[in-house]
């Protein structure tokens, strides 16, 4: 199966970056962990080897077609509900010069993300157990990110009042988002702006036969209040509107 991988990560027409032997092994033994893994622990739905490469590594390290120059600044990228650890663990192994903080809610992805980068040697991720609420709080990490990314499945004006006060003031949060993106944006506009956001750019490619796929770059142009993020489930339950 390795080499249906190769074949897929050097043939697909979506990602600018080749990628080089060493990083398609690793990405191949991340697959063979999580797989293992994933026989005792929920992580994915995804096993089948073409859509696994393309719905998770690919389209995890699309990034690059949003942040041109990630392949050259030492970015600090907070991947906020990072889960079984994307887009983090795919991003850490393509462009090791980032620095990389994936955050999940259940100590037990964290524990396999760490293992995962143990077995691995990544030396460029740190991996916490933490609520979204509560990180964003901390002295040491609120605006402290160049970039915060989400492949979470929640709306946007929820994921943006969890991520955007991780971002610092000139950074970005990137939402990946598929199609129907537009409907969420406009629902979100009060929420990223008070939050200090500003909605940018947006870059869509088709994911080959898996659909299309957006992220959506949302600029942080103020500092965020403090009242946010509100206590523990009020983004989810009340966005912002």
């Amino acid at each position: 199966m390795y080499n249906d991988m190769d074949r897929y990560l050097s043939e697909n027409n979506i990602l600018d970056i080749v990628l080089s032997d060493e990083q398609k092994e690793k990405l191949y033994k991340f697959y063979e962990i999580l797989i293992e893994k994933n026989k005792v622990m929920n992580l994915t739905s995804i096993t089948e080897i073409r859509e696994f490469t393309f719905k998770h590594l690919i389209d995890s390290i699309a990034l690059e077609k949003l942040i041109k120059d990630i392949e050259k600044k030492d970015y600090s990228i907070a991947d906020l509900g990072t889960g079984a650890g994307f887009p983090g663990i795919p991003l850490a192994i393509a462009f090791p010069n980032l620095k990389l903080t994936l955050i999940d809610s259940l100590n037990k992805r964290i524990k396999f993300i760490q293992e995962v980068c143990e077995t691995l040697n990544i030396k460029n991720v740190t991996a916490i157990h933490s609520r979204a609420e509560d990180i964003a709080r901390d002295k040491k990490y609120r605006e402290s990110f160049d970039i915060c990314v989400s492949r979470a499945v929640a709306n946007l004006a929820s994921l943006s009042e969890y991520c955007l006060p991780l971002v610092k003031v000139g950074g970005s949060f990137v939402s990946y988002k598929s199609k129907g993106y537009d409907v969420e944006v406009n629902d979100a506009k009060k929420a990223i702006q008070v939050l200090g956001g500003e909605t940018g750019e947006s870059i869509k490619f088709e994911l080959e036969e898996y659909g299309e796929r957006i992220l959506l770059d949302i600029k942080k142009v103020k500092s965020t209040s403090g009242k946010y993020p509100r206590k523990a489930g009020l983004p989810t339950k009340e966005p912002i509107k």
